[in-house]
């Protein structure tokens, strides 16, 4: 367990004073998150707590936010209208059962992360490539300036928005552009470089909205414009309303386990997503199946005590690691400086005006784009470029997951493809008379018909040797081919002979027919590779 506590230091002081100022960041986007999702804030701050303790403590990632909010939130909407529409269908109807269905799904939703962790899953993420991890990062930060433009609008009880005018605009545009002015310039003076520039630019924003009676939108009046109560809230417990009303049945279970499944999926993707992106940044490595073993737990917990789902968070994250927070410490503040924020300093996190949180979070959206993607756009292969800019598409107008799933699946066809004309035949003709096939190259399910297309089986000579010392078997479909193709030799009375395959390859070909025994040569120079190798360990 040290190495879970392990504390360092020299940076214990930036990881407090990250988690605070991370904590702040939190409340607007986890409250936007609860509107969204038709659910009281309390809630959404309650699983934020939950989720984002113990990920930080137990998670794979020091340094990583976690939170109730994200990408998570849509695929959670459906099922909240359903489960309401259920619980109002009952014998005995049930108000707002869609809280309880979202709760055990919550719980289920933990469950498959676990096993995602277990099966070792996480370990699947070193697959993206550069490109869609690229287009991730610029897709994810337009996402998060767009969603700071939600702050100039203004909600009345009828749910409609309309935007700040006059001089409450004017205000609000001025106390903006002056939180970024500090977290820009704090860090370039040398009296005030280790100050920690986003708490320095929220805490000095904020006493100018008080002391000057500012008229600005703040955490407050933000959360009573969208039916909300105020922050004030109590220390999460165990809903035993959830056993009471939840039917444990079949039903039940066939009713939440796809909404679970999909919620699993995508909290994972933006969670180890987010770990990709902090080891690059860090020069350090995480472990992605602790990780969702830890994201697994914190669900589960979040669920029996009431709270939502949860997953790493990539905006919230960036903040911590720009404001130097590392280690373990940061992620731990924050959570416990968010439980302190409901419990007991509800009043004063109200007051904090809306605009210190969007400055730093425009900061954020500046220092997160990768800008150097505008300049290496024309020196990158014509797929690689599309698939930056298809992922950072498709994650500004659908969603992560499936901007990330779409971007893997464009590389890995591109890399089939372009692998697929890659490989090449030389032949030769010995003294006997034998004629000599050398294959180079990758064969697999891709290059099948280019690998077939170089033999001429009608017109060939009584002896054959196809020699893949260069060459690799790479699935079954090769192997498949490779089968057909003897036959056809075979069929023509012709002798051939298969030269420096890998031991698997000899060893399925022969099991799938006993006539391979003889066409198969024996050499000590046969290569080692498997056929279909396992996933990187």
């Amino acid at each position: 367990m040290k190495q879970y506590f392990k504390i360092n230091q020299p940076g214990i002081k930036n990881d407090v004073t990250a988690g605070i100022t991370t904590s702040l960041a939190m409340i607007p986007e986890v409250v936007a998150f609860a509107f969204v999702l038709g659910i009281d804030p309390l809630v959404a701050l309650s699983g934020a707590f939950i989720v984002g303790l113990i990920a930080a403590i137990f998670g794979g990632r020091p340094g990583l936010i976690s939170g109730a909010a994200g990408a998570v939130a849509v695929v959670l909407i459906d099922l909240l209208i359903k489960g309401n529409e259920r619980g109002l269908s009952f014998e005995t109807p049930v108000n707002n059962m869609g809280y309880f269905y979202l709760l055990a799904t919550v719980i289920l939703m933990g469950v498959i992360q676990i096993l995602a962790g277990v099966f070792k899953l996480g370990k699947f993420v070193r697959l993206i490539p550069h490109p869609v991890m690229m287009g991730f990062v610029n897709g994810l930060a337009i996402v998060i300036f767009l969603a700071q433009l939600k702050m100039f609008f203004h909600r009345n009880p009828n749910g409609e928005t309309f935007l700040m005018d006059g001089t409450e605009m004017y205000t609000m545009i001025g106390l903006v552009l002056l939180t970024m002015g500090i977290v820009y310039i704090l860090p370039k003076i040398k009296f005030t470089a280790k100050l920690p520039a986003a708490l320095t630019a929220i805490l000095f924003v904020s006493f100018v909205k008080i002391l000057g009676n500012l008229e600005v939108s703040t955490v407050g009046s933000y959360i009573r414009e969208g039916g909300g109560k105020g922050l004030k809230g109590e220390f999460p417990t165990p809903n035993l309303e959830l056993w009471e009303y939840l039917p444990f049945t079949i039903d039940t279970f066939t009713f939440i386990l796809p909404f679970a499944a999909l919620a699993a999926a995508v909290g994972l993707i933006e969670s180890l997503m987010t770990l990709n992106l902090v080891d690059e940044i860090t020069g350090t490595r995480g472990n992605g199946n602790r990780e969702c073993v830890a994201q697994g737990a914190a669900n589960i917990a979040s669920g029996l005590l009431g709270g939502t789902a949860g997953c790493g968070m990539i905006g919230q994250t960036m903040i911590n690691i720009n404001s130097k927070g590392r280690g373990r410490a940061s992620g731990i503040v924050m959570a416990v400086t968010l439980l302190i924020f409901i419990l007991f300093a509800d009043k004063y996190i109200e007051m904090v005006p809306i605009a210190a949180l969007v400055g730093v979070m425009f900061m954020m959206v500046i220092e997160t784009f990768a800008w150097s993607s505008f300049r290496i756009l024309k020196r990158i292969p014509r797929s690689d470029a599309f698939v930056l800019i298809a992922v950072s598409t498709i994650t500004v107008f659908e969603d992560l997951a499936i901007a990330v799933v779409a971007g893997v699946i464009i590389s890995a066809l591109v890399f089939a493809w372009e692998s697929s004309k890659r490989v090449r035949v030389n032949t030769s003709v010995k003294k006997d008379g034998t004629k000599v096939y050398q294959i180079w190259g990758s064969v697999f399910f891709g290059s099948i018909q280019n690998f077939n297309g170089n033999f001429d089986v009608n017109k060939d000579p009584k002896n054959v040797e196809i020699d893949f010392m260069e060459a690799r078997v790479a699935d079954h479909s090769a192997l498949e081919a490779i089968f057909v193709l003897v036959e056809k030799y075979e069929a023509e009375g012709k002798l051939v002979i298969l030269k420096h395959l890998s031991t698997e390859c000899k060893d399925l070909m022969r099991k799938a027919s006993p006539k391979f025994h003889n066409v198969i040569e024996e050499s000590i120079d046969d290569p080692r590779y498997h056929v279909m190798a396992k996933a990187l360990e």
